[in-house]
């Protein structure tokens, strides 16, 4: 059989791909054109394929290495690497984003200049990025209803914007978001959302006395912190695919490095993370079931291509350039 070289391999938009991938105690390396990771056992190996060309994220967790070679190729096809502790958090290591949030990224002298350029054309203007954080503000309320509306599971959990209480707080939030003339209301406005949230997911799946605590030992905040970094990792791919720099936010902090990651992480974690997290925790699943729930429905309502869709439009408008 002929060997396969990255090059060779029909190129997948990152938006279309379809895995996000977390390794533990194991050795990933190059074998015969393809990426594996070895697992060891007492009485032979096991080697596995990883689809590099269907690949977004690859995360790195306690016991593993990984080859130069093996690393080489999943440059080559646009994986991102990041390394991680148990379970997938924290991650570490190398473009930072920020203490405890890294990310290896692949380099290319090919990656698009189009998305960033769009990019600049506003963000030095105070009231332009102030209109682009609303913008996403709004497509964060958006995917909110379209995921609550559409997924049953969730409905049938008592998730649904049709609650009187979750109407409210929208409302107030919209009112809210009109009238905010600097980020720092915007923030607020944010918080007080999501609060509210909290207390609607805590209500709906009978979990007393929950506080938002991000050192915690409680499976909803375990949960909270672990999906939110699953979608830190998607935020991060969406941003170095359209050669855009973690640095340049519209919403968090000018002197956080990689606070636009967290503003294009926050489209997805009201609708997806925060309910799951939730649910996980009152049936009292394992790390890797609610992991395996987050990246299965992260891939159900399409949520890389939504961070895609969202981010070109602030660049380019509706019709920008492919990846």
């Amino acid at each position: 059989m002929k060997d396969l070289s990255p090059s060779d391999l029909k190129s997948i938009l990152h938006s279309k791909r379809a895995n996000m991938y977390y390794l533990e105690h194991c050795r990933v390396m190059q074998k015969d054109g393809r990426v594996l990771y070895l697992v060891e056992a007492k009485k032979d190996n096991q080697y596995f394929n990883i689809p590099i060309a269907n690949t977004t994220v690859l995360l790195l967790g306690t016991g593993t290495s990984i080859t130069q070679a093996a690393v080489r190729m999943l440059a080559q096809a646009g994986v991102l690497i990041g390394f991680s502790g148990g379970g997938g958090t924290p991650l570490y290591m190398a473009n930072e984003v920020e203490r405890e949030i890294e990310w290896m990224t692949p380099q290319s002298e090919y990656r698009p200049t189009e998305y960033l350029q769009g990019w600049m054309r506003f963000w030095f203007d105070d009231a332009k990025r102030l209109k682009v954080a609303k913008q996403f503000q709004q497509a964060r309320i958006g995917f909110l209803h379209h995921v609550w509306g559409k997924d049953r599971d969730l409905r049938g959990a008592g998730f649904t914007t049709g609650d009187l209480g979750i109407e409210q707080a929208l409302q107030r939030f919209n009112e809210r978001l009109e009238k905010a003339d600097k980020s720092s209301e915007l923030l607020l406005t944010e918080a007080q959302l999501t609060k509210q949230l909290y207390k609607f997911a805590a209500n709906t799946t009978k979990t007393d006395n929950f506080t938002r605590q991000h050192q915690s030992t409680d499976l909803a905040n375990d949960f909270l912190n672990h999906g939110n970094y699953l979608a830190y990792g998607l935020a991060a791919c969406t941003l170095w695919v359209l050669g855009i720099p973690h640095g340049f936010a519209v919403m968090h902090g000018k002197t956080r490095r990689g606070a636009l990651v967290f503003d294009i992480a926050d489209l997805i974690k009201d609708a997806i993370v925060l309910p799951w997290a939730f649910i996980c925790a009152k049936e009292n699943a394992t790390e890797q079931e609610f992991r395996q729930q987050i990246l299965q429905v992260f891939t159900d309502h399409k949520a890389l291509d939504f961070m895609f869709e969202q981010v070109k439009k602030v660049a380019l408008g509706e019709e920008g350039p492919k990846e």
